[in-house]
């Protein structure tokens, strides 16, 4: 069912992006057209200008002197004698007053030949050049006509629209990494999932001999040879004891795969924080008689919380403490308050954490690599299962180093 659904949004998404990039594209191609009229229309009236004072007041026209050949390409005819540098001025104060900020080119023809007499390229960037003299042939009733064109017509057009371009880039990034993203959720989810049957399988492969084992362990014990036989009884309470621990961590395992997708199914209870501690405290102190204990809770201080994976978490973060001490393990446990919630302190005297790997020491199977961690028996569970809790009751936990030696854990508990 989790998988249908995380494919129907999956479809759902990427449908979505597309669409407002379809549109997108659709908007940006009609804006280009809206622009592209805009242009020739703005042109059509500088050059209307130009012709009205090169043409002459009484200058009048059956129809439009100004022919649109192609898209960059303008011809305008004049009923009068002009001059180029006449002609460039004219084009210069006009194109300057609507605005046209593009390079062009402009000739002049011979009405009757249609022979190209001067022509010449206009930059807005371009000083004017010094003054040459330029000579027309001088004939009863020959006029000229000139045409117009504009090379980057499209730069120019597309240079005014860049901000629907960008918009367009920005969403195609979108789109990449939304699609990114997805083939990465997906590949991690099936590593996730073939992680957790893996996890499932072998755990289960190692419960039964592991029942056989301490099965057949019990039936020694109950043995009249190996009850009369002292190293006989080491070795069965050897077998015994590692095959519970071993037993326990595959139960561990096994718990942590079950909860890794759905959460902890939390039984919240008000549980008064001192003689919770205090009770986990004496269970651990009759296994460790050199540990040093100093609680400093309000004997009046509850919390919210499931009681059973909460004894887990505080038993976790003493057992750490224990397991990584060279010396006589010193532990004080003590709470700190202010206007946003409690904090709730494990500090020890044990070998503390290399800075490069505390970003790792809640990730699933992460072990730091050390002589002491070689000593100890671990899956490196413990801290994950510890946050995962954690963070389950909406709280928060973080690990630094002491000044001196061994690690302060606080879990942070909001009021709300």
């Amino acid at each position: 069912m989790e998988i249908k659904k995380l494919n129907i949004i999956i479809s759902l998404g990427l449908v979505a992006i597309v669409g407002i990039l379809i549109a997108q594209l659709l908007w940006t191609r009609q804006a280009y057209s809206l622009e592209d009229k805009k242009f020739n229309q703005t042109v059509n009236i500088a050059l209307l200008e130009v012709v009205e004072k090169l043409s002459g007041a009484e200058a009048s026209f059956t129809k439009s002197p100004i022919q649109n050949i192609a898209n960059d390409y303008y011809v305008v005819n004049i009923n009068n004698e002009f001059h180029p540098d006449v002609l460039e001025y004219y084009l210069k104060t006009e194109f300057t007053r609507l605005q046209i900020n593009t390079n062009y080119v402009y000739a002049v023809y011979n009405c009757h030949s249609d022979k190209m007499l001067y022509g010449k390229y206009i930059s807005p960037e371009t000083k004017s050049s010094e003054h040459k003299k330029i000579s027309f042939p001088k004939h009863d009733n020959l006029t000229y006509y000139f045409s117009i064109r504009f090379p980057d017509k499209t730069t120019y057009l597309i240079s005014s629209l860049r901000f629907w371009y960008l918009l367009t880039f920005a969403l195609i990034i979108i789109l990449l990494v939304y699609v990114y993203s997805i083939y990465t959720i997906i590949q991690q989810k099936k590593f996730s999932e073939l992680q957790r049957d893996f996890i499932n399988n072998m755990t289960h492969e190692f419960k039964t001999p592991l029942s056989s084992i301490l099965l057949a362990t019990e039936a020694l014990n109950k043995q009249q040879s190996v009850a009369e036989n002292p190293k006989l009884q080491t070795y069965t309470s050897i077998i015994s004891s590692q095959g519970l621990k071993l037993n326990s961590h595959v139960e561990k395992i096994l718990n942590i795969a079950k909860h890794d997708a759905s959460g902890f199914d939390l039984k919240l209870s008000k549980i008064n924080l001192y003689s919770f501690i205090e009770d986990i405290l004496m269970v651990i102190k009759q296994k460790n008689e050199n540990i040093k204990t100093e609680l400093k809770i309000d004997h009046d201080l509850t919390v919210e919380a499931d009681e059973f994976h909460f004894s887990n978490v505080v038993y976790n973060l003493l057992d750490n403490s224990l397991k990584y001490c060279d010396g006589n393990p010193e532990i004080k446990i003590f709470s700190l308050k202010d206007s946003k919630g409690l904090y709730l302190k494990f500090q020890d005297n044990g070998m503390g954490i290399p800075q490069k790997n505390m970003p790792h020491i809640f990730d699933k199977f992460y072990r730091v690599n050390s002589k002491k961690s070689d000593e100890v028996n671990g899956f490196g569970l413990g801290l994950f299962y510890v946050k995962k809790v954690v963070q389950q009751h909406h709280w928060k936990i973080s690990v630094e180093n002491n000044h001196h030696s061994g690690i302060t854990t606080t879990i942070f508990i909001p009021f709300n």
